[in-house]
């Protein structure tokens, strides 16, 4: 019996020592691994340097000229720029917001405002149709009603831009809500330039009178032809 325990309190001996007797020892060897971490596979790691390449640098440059879909690039800081042309509907002001005034803030004051700061055309609702389908539909769903298909996912945080509350809210307060988020909602505004906030509320206003029309809504003409009918 003594013979065995002798035998077995070497071993442990042995597997202490082995898992923790080198334990701080500098190698430049590559540490043995059963199974290796993910942080050392084959593959090319942001901002590491790369010897493929001759210039050293595992990412690449942007194709010269590259832009963001759907819009020139604007430039930070200046109040006025060139119109970004998107399509058939452009703006003199196209950045993602670098005033204090209401178009770039949604304020008049301290106070949210109210108002289109552009012109409603019909490009800018095309222009707006548009941009709420991509950026806003997934979790409001096409008429704003809350059922996006996130919401199918499990994002039961959506709400609809159809209930009373927000058919009444400010047009600015929905600005600001769109550049900065809400809630679960991400801030919109590094990603949508400011004329294209505008568009999508003008559409979203469009969409709510469209949910929750009246008779009063018809013009007079049109009213007594459907009263006939």
């Amino acid at each position: 019996m003594l013979r065995g325990f002798l035998v077995i309190f070497i071993l442990c001996g042995i597997a202490i020592l082995a898992v923790f007797g080198f334990r701080g020892q500098k190698s430049t060897a590559p540490p043995t691994e059963i199974f290796p971490d993910m942080v050392r596979q084959m593959k090319v790691r942001a901002q590491a340097p790369l010897g493929l390449f001759a210039d050293g640098r595992g990412p690449r440059l942007p194709v010269a000229g590259t832009v963001p879909i759907g819009y020139e690039m604007p430039k930070f800081g200046l109040a006025r720029q060139p119109g970004a042309d998107v399509g058939p509907w452009s703006h003199p002001r196209a950045d993602f917001g670098s005033g204090t005034d209401y178009f770039n803030t949604g304020k008049m004051g301290d106070h949210w405002g109210t108002g289109i700061p552009v012109p409603v055309t019909r490009d800018l609702m095309e222009r707006g149709q548009q941009r709420f389908n991509i950026t806003c539909a997934m979790c409001h769903g096409a008429t704003a009603a809350g059922n996006g298909i996130t919401k199918q996912y499990g994002l039961a945080t959506v709400v609809s831009l159809q209930d009373e509350r927000l058919r009444k809210m400010s047009d600015g307060e929905i600005f600001n809500t769109i550049t900065n988020g809400k809630n679960t909602m991400m801030a919109y505004g590094p990603n949508i330039i400011v004329p294209d906030r505008w568009a999508i509320i003008a559409y979203l206003r469009a969409l709510q009178r469209s949910q929750n029309a009246t008779t009063a809504d018809v013009p007079d003409d049109r009213r007594a032809e459907l009263e006939k009918q």
